[in-house]
C-alpha cells in the first residue's frame, strides 16, 4: 500500500531524527553521516528497526546530505549513487515490508542565485543525480525537507517529478518563530508555489519545535490542497554539561501530535533530538485519527518568492505595471543591448512604489539574446522588489530560462489560440506551476466580438485543463484594440471581459492603454475606458502606475464594486493628512534627487547597476571618501536594518544592499587609505571544528566588512587551537563563532573554554540555528546573534560606536 492509499484511512506516523541516533551510536563531530551506510550499515539498519517497532509508517534513509555539492565537502563526490542505493537497500532491508522508505533529500548548503553561485541547472542535477540513484534502489516516496530557499526546493521538485516518475514527492521547509524561512518565504507562498509544480505532500519540519510549527501548518491548512506533513525539533536545545539536551520530552511531543492532526497535518513526526520513544509517543495519541476534511476553495494565486498575491472579484484589482518593456523605448532599448539592467531595475522599483502589485517582464528586442536577457531581467529584479512577476514572450526557450531563474509562481504572458501556442505554452506552466494569461486571439486573429473572444477563451481553458492546468491558474486578456482604428471594438473587449467571467468563471486582464494610442488627450481616453472595464469586473489591469489619475480610479472602483470592504484601504490611503501625502508623492517622484540621495536610494532598493557611477559623482563634486562612508553609505544600511527588524525586508534584501555597499567600498578604498582611515575593529570569524556549513558566516562576513570591520574569515571546520592562536596573532578582540549542527556546538564549547583559559582579552559571539540566547550563556558565550543584522549591532557595541 502506498503513500497515498494509507492516507485515506488513518493518520501516517513518519520516524525521528537519523543524526541524534548515529550520535548516540558513536558519529563523531565531522564525520559524514552518510558514510556509515557503507562503513558500518548495521548501525543504520538498526535504527530504521527501531523506529518501526516504535510504530513508524515510514523511515526516512541516511541520505540528508546525499547530494554530490554536499558530499564533496568529504571527498565523497564520486560515490553520490553508491551512498544513497545503499541508503535505500538498508532501509528496505531493515524495515521489511512493514514500512514505506523515504529518499531523505536536504539542501545542497549553497546559496541560489540571484543571492548566491548555485544555478538553477546545477542544483537541479545535483538533485537529479541523488534522487535517480535512491529511486533507481527502490525508494517508495522522496522527501524534500529543511529547505529554506523556495528557488532551491522548486529545483528539488522538478528533479524528482524527472528522476522518479510517479513516485509520491513531499516538500518540507523549514521556519523562524516569524513563520518565515530563512530566505523569507511564508508558508502560504510555500503551499501555493510548490502545490501548484505538483508536490503530493507540503509542510514544514525542523525549526523551534511543534509549537512553532503549529501556527505554520494551519495557514498552510487554508490553502493546501494536497496533504501536509509536520516534523518537528524536540524543541531548541541547550546545554546541560557536555551534553546537548532538548527540551521537549516524548511525552510532551505526543501531547502536541493530536493539535497538529487538528491544525490539519495528515502525516507526523520528528526531526532533531526526537528517538523512537517520541515516535512511539506520537504513534499512541494518533492511533485511530483520520485526517481532518479541508474543504479548499480554489483561488487564482501568484508568487514572488516572500510575497504571495491573490486575485479575483473577492480582492483587490491587480495593477500590473508595464514600463519593463522596450518597445517604442530608446534608452531602455539601447541598455538592454549593451546587457544592462539599471533602467530595468529602476523601473521596477519606481512603479512598485506608484502601487504596481506585480510586474511585467519584457526583453523583446531583435538581434539580442532574449532568452538570456530574461534570465538576467528576471534574476536582477528579484533582488530589488518582493512581488511578483509576469513573464512576457511568446517564445518558449525564453520563457523556460525566464520560469528557471523565478523563485516563486509567476504569470506566463502569454499564450493564445493558435496550435503551436497552445502545444508549446502549455506545457510549460504545467511542468512549472504558472498561470497563464490566455489571449483571445486564434489563427484568425483577433476575433471582432466579445461572443467570439469568448470562444477563444474557452478553448485555452479546456486545453489547459486537459493537460492538468486548474480553472484558477488561467486568466483571459480579452484584447484590447486602438480606438482611433476600430472604434467598434472597444466595446468588444469590455463585453468579453463580462461573458468570460459569467460563463467560464475564469480571472480577467485587460491592458488598457493601448485603446487610446493615435489620439489626443490620451490620458482621458484611459481613464474613462479604465473605469467602463472595471464596471465589467475586470481583475487585472496592465497600465503605468506612475499615472496617478488611473490609480486613483482603479482604488475608487474598489469601493463602489465593495473590492474594498468597509473602504478601509481607501480612507488609508485617501483619508485625512494621507491625501495630502499622496500628492505629495506624486509631486517628489518627478523631483531628480541629489547624488548623495540617489545613491542612499540605490543601497536601500539594492540596485547596485548604478552605484559606483553616482559614487564617482559624488567623488568628482567633492564628497570626501569618509564623508561618502560615514553620511551616505552607513545611514543607508542602518536604515536597510531597521526595515530588516521590522519585518519589512528579509534576508535576501538585507544581502543585496550589503552587495552594493561592497561595491562602493571596493571603489572607496584607495580613497580611505590615502585618508589614513583606520579600520572600526577586527572581527574573527570561524565555524567551528567539525562544522562544513559556512552559508550563515558568509552573511555575516559581507556585513561586517560593509559596516566598516576588518574580518579575518578562517572558514569552516576550525579547531579550538588555531582559533586561539590568530587570536593571540592579530591581538582580535571580537570572535564570531557559528556551528549549524548540534554534535558541533560542543566544539563551540571547547573554543570559548580554551580562549577564557589563554586569559585572552577578547569578547565571543556565537550563532547559528541551533543556538538561542540560553545556550548561549550555558557556553560561556559573552553575546548570541540571531542573525547577522544582531551580529553586526554586538561589534558596534563591542568597538564603541554604540
Amino acid at each position: 500500500m502506498g503513500l497515498a492509499e494509507k492516507l485515506k484511512d488513518k493518520i501516517i506516523v513518519f520516524d525521528g531524527a537519523m543524526g541524534t541516533l548515529l550520535q548516540a551510536a558513536g558519529l563523531k563531530p565531522g564525520e559524514c553521516p552518510e558514510l556509515v551506510n557503507l562503513d558500518k550499515p548495521e548501525i543504520v539498519k538498526n535504527i530504521h528497526r527501531q523506529y518501526v517497532e516504535a510504530g513508524a509508517d515510514v523511515v526516512e534513509t541516511n541520505t540528508f546530505g546525499g547530494t554530490r555539492l554536499k558530499l564533496a565537502a568529504y571527498g565523497l563526490a564520486e560515490q553520490v549513487s553508491e551512498i544513497n542505493a545503499a541508503a535505500v537497500k538498508l532501509a528496505k532491508e531493515a524495515v521489511s515490508g512493514q514500512a514505506l522508505v523515504a529518499l531523505s533529500v536536504g539542501p545542497t548548503g549553497k546559496l541560489m542565485s540571484p543571492h548566491g553561485p548555485l544555478t538553477f541547472d546545477g542544483a537541479y542535477q545535483a538533485f537529479v543525480e541523488q534522487i535517480a540513484a535512491g529511486a533507481g534502489a527502490g525508494a517508495d516516496v522522496i522527501c524534500i525537507e529543511t529547505m529554506s530557499d523556495l528557488g532551491e526546493i522548486r529545483a528539488a521538485l522538478l528533479a524528482a517529478k524527472d528522476a522518479a516518475s510517479g513516485i509520491p514527492v513531499i516538500c518540507s521547509m523549514t521556519f523562524d518563530s516569524n513563520r518565515r524561512t530563512l530566505m523569507g518565504t511564508d508558508p502560504v507562498t510555500a503551499v501555493i508555489t510548490l502545490q501548484s509544480m505538483g508536490a503530493n505532500v507540503i509542510g514544514a519540519n525542523c525549526s523551534g519545535g511543534p509549537e512553532e510549527l503549529l501556527g505554520v501548518i494551519e495557514e498552510m491548512a487554508g490553502f493546501s490542497k494536497v496533504p501536509l506533513i509536520v516534523q518537528p525539533n524536540a524543541g531548541i536545545p541547550h546545554l546541560e554539561g557536555e551534553h546537548t539536551v532538548y527540551p521537549l520530552s516524548a511525552a510532551e511531543m505526543g501531547n502536541y501530535s493530536r493539535r497538529l492532526v487538528e491544525a490539519g497535518a495528515a502525516i507526523i513526526g520528528g526531526c532533531c533530538g526526537t528517538g523512537p520513544d517520541y515516535i512511539r509517543a506520537i504513534k499512541e495519541q494518533v492511533c485511530g485519527l483520520r485526517p481532518v476534511h479541508r474543504q479548499i476553495t480554489p483561488v487564482t494565486a501568484i508568487t514572488s518568492a516572500r510575497q504571495t498575491l491573490f486575485i479575483g472579484s473577492d480582492y483587490p484589482v491587480r495593477i500590473v505595471g508595464e514600463r519593463i518593456n522596450p518597445t517604442g523605448r530608446q534608452e531602455l532599448s539601447d541598455q538592454l543591448r549593451k546587457g544592462e539592467m539599471t533602467h530595468v531595475l529602476r523601473e521596477a522599483v519606481e512603479q512598485v512604489e506608484n502601487g504596481a502589485d506585480l510586474l511585467d517582464v519584457n526583453m523583446g528586442l531583435p538581434e539580442v539574446d532574449e532568452a538570456a536577457l530574461m534570465e538576467k531581467a528576471v534574476t536582477a529584479l528579484q533582488t530589488v522588489v518582493n512581488v511578483p512577476l509576469q513573464l512576457d514572450s511568446t517564445d518558449p526557450k525564453v520563457l523556460e530560462a525566464a520560469l528557471k531563474a523565478y523563485h516563486g509562481k509567476p504569470i506566463i504572458n502569454s499564450v493564445n489560440g493558435k496550435e503551436e501556442s497552445l502545444r508549446t505554452i502549455l506545457p510549460l506552466a504545467k511542468r512549472y506551476g504558472a498561470c497563464i494569461l490566455g489571449l483571445a486571439l486564434d489563427d484568425q486573429g483577433i476575433p471582432k466580438t466579445g461572443e467570439d473572444r469568448v470562444k477563444v477563451a474557452e478553448k485555452i481553458m479546456q486545453r489547459a485543463l486537459e493537460l492538468g492546468i486548474p480553472e484558477e491558474d488561467i486568466i483571459i486578456d480579452s484584447l484590447v484594440l486602438t480606438a482611433s482604428a476600430q472604434q467598434e471594438a472597444a466595446l468588444a473587449a469590455v463585453e468579453s471581459v463580462r461573458l468570460v467571467k459569467e460563463r467560464l468563471g475564469l480571472t480577467t486582464l485587460l491592458g488598457v492603454t493601448n485603446i487610446s494610442f493615435g489620439l489626443p488627450n490620451r490620458p482621458l481616453i484611459n481613464n474613462t475606458y479604465l473605469a467602463m472595464c472595471l464596471a465589467a469586473g475586470v481583475d487585472i489591469t496592465i497600465l503605468n502606475p506612475s499615472v496617478r489619475e488611473m490609480v486613483d480610479t482603479v482604488k475608487a472602483s474598489e469601493v463602489l464594486t465593495a473590492r474594498d470592504k468597509q473602504s478601509r484601504r481607501y480612507i488609508a490611503l485617501y483619508g485625512g493628512a494621507n491625501t495630502k501625502a499622496v500628492k505629495e508623492e506624486a509631486v517628489n517622484s518627478k523631483v531628480e534627487q541629489n547624488t548623495g540621495e540617489r545613491l542612499y536610494r540605490a543601497i536601500v532598493k539594492g540596485v547596485m547597476e548604478n552605484a559606483v557611477s553616482l559614487l564617482e559623482e559624488l567623488l568628482a563634486g567633492g564628497r570626501s571618501p569618509l564623508d561618502i562612508v560615514d553620511n551616505v553609505l552607513v545611514p543607508a544600511l542602518d536604515d536597510v536594518g531597521g526595515k530588516y527588524d521590522r519585518g519589512e525586508y528579509f534576508l535576501p534584501q538585507l544581502m543585496q544592499s550589503a552587495e552594493v555597499v561592497q561595491l562602493a567600498f571596493g571603489r572607496l578604498k584607495q580613497e580611505l587609505k590615502a585618508e589614513e582611515k583606520a579600520t572600526k575593529g577586527t572581527v574573527l570569524l570561524a565555524t567551528v571544528k567539525g562544522d562544513i556549513h559556512d552559508i550563515g558566516k558568509n552573511i555575516v562576513k559581507v556585513l561586517m566588512e560593509n559596516y566598516g570591520f576588518e574580518v579575518v574569515d578562517m572558514g569552516k571546520d576550525v579547531s579550538p587551537e588555531e582559533i586561539v592562536r590568530v587570536v593571540k596573532d592579530k591581538n582580535i578582540r571580537l570572535v564570531g563563532l557559528s556551528a549549524l549542527m548540534t554534535t558541533t556546538v560542543p566544539h563551540m564549547k571547547e573554543t570559548i573554554d580554551l580562549l577564557r583559559e589563554e586569559n585572552l582579552d577578547c569578547r565571543v559571539v556565537v550563532g547559528g540555528a541551533v543556538l538561542n540566547k540560553q545556550y548561549a550563556q550555558n557556553i560561556r558565550a559573552d553575546f548570541y546573534a540571531r542573525d547577522a543584522r544582531e551580529g553586526v549591532a554586538i561589534a558596534r557595541k563591542v568597538f564603541g560606536e554604540e
